[in-house]
């Protein structure tokens, strides 16, 4: 297994569609291991999409399992998702690996429909929602192109600089 280069903005890469996976085979599980390194590497991340690590096919990894009283499916790899149904909406603050000197302020749905394949090309459906149905919501934007800063609200008031934190406990940003 194999930590990949995350691309970030400006990279425009991250703009780009990614086309649907055909071939379900090891090579793909390869690569899925790989994808699934590199999240776990990055800092605290709940979920990657394969056009992140400049590969542009829909996959994306979700794992909200870490995250306390929060309803969730565990580790997910979802290939070719789609949504089927959305519900609701909220507002909520959202990062990104691609992204790393931002947040911002994103409405999304609350509860979804969810239907994917597993990497082995079995067919799989989940009901989700909360905080695993935007993560999901997230990551699959990327496979699309779009970024959550993309969806801010406004930019002026919904996107906030990350802190940036140095040895020795001094902040070397703003919120």
């Amino acid at each position: 297994m194999a930590v990949l280069e995350i691309l970030t903005l400006p990279d425009e890469r991250l703009r780009q569609v990614s086309a649907p996976v055909t071939t379900f085979d090891d090579q793909l599980r390869a690569f899925i291991a790989d994808l699934e390194e590199t999240r776990l590497a990055g800092p605290a991340a709940v979920g990657i999409a394969a056009p992140q690590v400049n590969v542009f096919q829909r996959i994306v990894i979700v794992d909200v399992s870490g995250r306390k009283n929060t309803p969730n499916h565990g580790h997910l790899v979802l290939i070719n998702p789609e949504i089927a149904h959305w519900e609701g909406f909220e507002m909520a603050r959202e990062g990104c690996l691609s992204v790393p000197d931002y947040t911002g302020n994103v409405i999304r749905a609350t509860r979804i429909r969810l239907t994917a394949n597993d990497p082995w090309g079995r067919a799989l459906t989940f009901e989700m929602e909360g905080y695993e149905a935007r993560a999901v919501q997230h990551e699959m934007d990327h496979l699309d192109g779009t970024l959550f800063v993309d969806r801010v609200v406004s930019r002026r008031t919904d996107l906030f600089r990350r802190k940036v934190y140095q040895p020795g406990g001094q902040a070397a940003g703003s919120a």
